[in-house]
């Protein structure tokens, strides 16, 4: 019976480590994904604090990616994020995800005799948010067609998917030094002139950390809508913010306390807003003379030239439904590859939307590339791309 006691007198040894040496559960913990570190937090108090310290160096951003149509009862996004969520190492503290409007809600046909059930939005993003942890600020859109990096490798190809499903979730964890708030602004029917206190309570005034803001408006072929956008824009059009996004098809999430679901006629701007020194970004904008290789390539060369930390930064693509392979003369990808081409590093989302807004702009430290002379940026096209660069500071 001695093999019998010897075994058990190292597992009891083993036991004993850990249960009491906090550098060896750690390095242990350390090769959980989230989920299961979670479980593991509610083992022991050592094991909990272990579980904790782990969590928070888990400061780089994760993306979830839908490449690939399923079975006509669940988007691909839904399906892909419950698989992944299990395997991912940070806990999402905000996430922004966005999936194509064609199959989100179901406006597809089969070509089966009997016709796909039809997908109804509201559901689908219920789906989503329940996946999701339930302190998260989740903001969801869903656009005429997206721009995704797959998964597994920041130097992966980034894709332009026009037509068919797609999608992508943007896990963004608690990161020191960097604050990301959801935002909602809708037109209110009754007044006229918009009340500029709601921009103090979302963070967007009297902020000197505030560093970018990515705006998506709504409803935009409503009456007022355009002029709505200007209203909000044009106070945050000042040199030391980068400004960017574009005209979607709908928001299907926004859970945060103060954000209340939008009545569906009504038309409107949702965002993101990061705040904190450590933040860098640039944004060029790409507009129609932009037409083949060597222009889109001269766009990215001004990009680079920004000197935007490449390491823990991603890259946002904003374009409009009219560019993409008809603007290239059917060559595909040609903006996504111009961008991997300069920035092999850098993931890169996004999407083809109805609008674009943006500008060719700098905000890196206390520099600012152009001065301003009182000139407002003109931030709103069409018939463009905008490109963007977020550098979230150096992680450890």
């Amino acid at each position: 019976g001695r093999e019998g006691g010897g075994a058990m007198e190292s597992a009891a040894k083993g036991g004993f480590v850990l249960a009491n040496l906090a550098e060896v559960v750690e390095r242990v913990l350390g090769f959980l994904p989230t989920k299961a570190l979670l479980r593991a937090a509610c083992v022991c108090r050592l094991w909990r604090e272990c579980a904790r310290r782990t969590l928070r160096t888990r400061q780089r951003i994760a993306w979830v990616s839908a490449l690939e149509p399923g079975p006509a009862e669940s988007h691909a996004l839904v399906r892909a994020l419950a698989r992944e969520l299990e395997k991912v190492h940070v806990l999402p503290q905000t996430v922004l995800y966005i999936a194509d409007a064609e199959t989100f809600s179901g406006h597809e046909e089969c070509h089966e005799q009997k016709k796909a059930r039809k997908r109804n939005s509201k559901e689908t993003a219920l789906a989503l948010e329940k996946l999701l942890p339930k302190r998260c600020q989740v903001l969801g859109l869903v656009t005429p067609g997206i721009v995704v990096t797959p998964m597994g490798s920041s130097s992966n190809q980034p894709q332009e998917i026009e037509e068919g499903e797609a999608g992508f979730a943007l896990l963004f964890p608690k990161i020191d030094g960097v604050k990301i708030h959801t935002f909602h602004f809708s037109k209110d029917v009754k007044n006229r002139v918009f009340d500029e206190s709601k921009f103090a309570e979302a963070g967007l005034k009297n902020n000197p950390d505030l560093r970018v803001v990515l705006l998506f408006g709504y409803n935009s072929w409503k009456t007022g809508a355009t002029r709505f956008l200007h209203q909000i824009v044009n106070p945050l059009n000042e040199k030391s913010i980068i400004l960017a996004g574009g005209q979607v098809e709908s928001f299907t999430s926004l859970t945060s306390e103060n954000n209340h679901a939008q009545p569906g006629d009504a038309c409107g701007v949702v965002g993101l807003a990061f705040s904190g020194p450590q933040i860098q970004s640039a944004t060029v904008l790409l507009d129609q003379d932009v037409a083949d290789e060597r222009t889109a390539e001269a766009a990215m060369q001004r990009l680079k030239a920004a000197n935007i930390p490449e390491h823990n930064t991603i890259g946002f693509m904003f374009a409009c439904v009219g560019r993409g392979y008809r603007h290239y003369k059917t060559k595909r990808n040609m903006e996504a590859d111009a961008f991997r081409k300069f920035f092999p590093n850098v993931p890169l989302f996004g999407f083809f939307g109805h609008g674009e807004i943006g500008c060719d702009r700098i905000v890196t430290g206390n520099f600012v590339l152009r001065e301003c002379n009182d000139i407002k940026d003109d931030l709103l096209h069409g018939y463009t791309t905008v490109m963007t660069l977020i550098h979230l500071g150096s992680t450890k």
